[in-house]
C-alpha cells in the first residue's frame, strides 16, 4: 500500500503533534502503522503521545444507528485534541486550530 512517509514526517516536524483519525478498528489498522513510522522516525519531534481515533474493535455493524456508534465522529476525536498542550489557549483567543 502506497504511503507518504515523507508529508506525515514533514507535517509532525512543523506541528510536533499528530492525531490519527480512521474508520477501520483500532488493532491492526493503518492508524497502527502511522504510528509505529512515526515513533520510529519522529519521536523526538512529538510535543506529547500520539494519539488515535478509530472504531471499535467489533465487527462492522449493519444497523444505521449501531453504524454511527461505531464510527469515529467530530464528537469522538475533538476531547483527545483539547488534550494538547496550547490548545485551549489558541481557542480563548478565538484562534482556530483544528478546521
Amino acid at each position: 500500500m502506497p504511503l507518504d512517509e515523507e508529508t506525515i514526517l514533514n507535517s509532525v516536524k512543523k506541528t510536533n503533534k499528530c492525531l490519527v483519525v480512521h474508520e477501520d478498528t483500532k488493532t491492526g489498522g493503518i492508524a497502527g502503522e502511522i504510528a509505529a513510522i512515526l515513533c520510529e522516525k519522529a519521536f523526538g519531534d512529538l510535543d506529547g503521545p500520539l494519539m488515535r481515533v478509530t472504531s471499535l474493535d467489533t465487527p462492522v455493524p449493519y444497523a444505521p444507528t449501531l453504524e454511527e456508534y461505531f464510527c469515529p465522529t467530530r464528537k469522538k476525536f475533538l476531547p483527545p485534541r483539547k488534550n494538547w498542550r496550547g490548545i485551549k489557549t489558541l481557542e480563548r483567543r478565538g484562534e482556530r486550530s483544528w478546521p
